[in-house]
């Protein structure tokens, strides 16, 4: 049983809540620990098709425990390492990921953030990458993560001269895919997941693969037999031959009226 991480699956959706509010949702070894076991049992199950992450409380995550931060000045890096391993869970996982940032998202739990395909941030959200003002280099591949969605002058100012992206900012910058109430963080999270929740498997990540693959290659023909090959097998799915023949019906009905 986790007792720091609430996962809820319905309709092909895991929703995994960080659940240590008194904390603001520090990646501690224990709750590191659990998310990586929470990924593959979703991975596992062939009825979940999509993951959303959130936080329970004030906080999406306030980043590494200090103590592990600590314990890493003394030559042990133990607690650090298995923070990268949670935030790197979610960022391999094959499934499709979205982030419902309430609150800040702080250090290694900006990583968690970053990590997952999509941002939905409610506007008592924010982003902080705060290595620099506790005196440490940032981890974790967060340089990474960060330029490559805001630019290399966005991530300087957050990251050289500590500047916050706080919710309202956090579409123009590219964090974010859309800002809500924090009332309708989860269900506006939970209605962007569900259209992935309600397709295939191998169709949904096979897409995800898709994406992550062809934008190193160096010409569109290397793409287009990637997507060609994947098109033409998910043309032969039972799923789309359904799905199509129900678009050409109420394509000839609206023709009739």
């Amino acid at each position: 049983m986790s007792e720091l991480l609430d996962v809820r699956t319905q309709d092909g959706v895991a929703v995994l809540t960080l659940d240590d509010p008194d904390r603001r949702n520090a990646l501690t070894r224990q709750l590191s620990a659990e998310i990586v076991a929470a990924v593959e049992r979703a991975e596992a199950d062939e009825q979940v098709r999509a993951l959303v992450v959130t936080g329970n409380g004030r906080a999406f995550c306030a980043g590494a425990d200090v103590g592990d931060l600590l314990a890493a000045t003394e030559g042990d890096p133990t607690g650090v390492q298995l923070v990268y391993d949670a935030f790197g869970r979610i960022a391999d996982s094959p499934l499709p990921t979205i982030a419902a940032v309430n609150g800040a998202a702080v250090g290694a739990g900006m990583n968690l953030a970053l990590a997952c395909d999509v941002r939905v941030v409610a506007t008592s959200g924010r982003f902080e990458c705060r290595f620099l003002t506790i005196g440490i280099h940032q981890g974790g591949g967060h340089a990474w993560m960060l330029e490559r969605l805001v630019g290399p002058q966005n991530a300087a100012a957050m990251l050289l001269f500590g500047e916050v992206v706080r919710a309202q900012d956090a579409v123009q910058r590219g964090l974010a895919w859309k800002v809500v109430e924090d009332a309708e963080l989860l269900p506006t999270a939970l209605a962007l997941a569900g259209v992935a929740g309600g397709r295939s498997r191998e169709l949904v990540t096979s897409i995800k693969d898709t994406l992550r693959t062809t934008p190193s290659l160096p010409a569109r023909s290397e793409a287009m037999a990637i997507e060609t090959e994947r098109q033409l097998h998910s043309l032969a799915q039972p799923a789309a031959a359904e799905l199509l023949a129900g678009l050409r019906a109420s394509i000839s009905g609206a023709g009739t009226r």
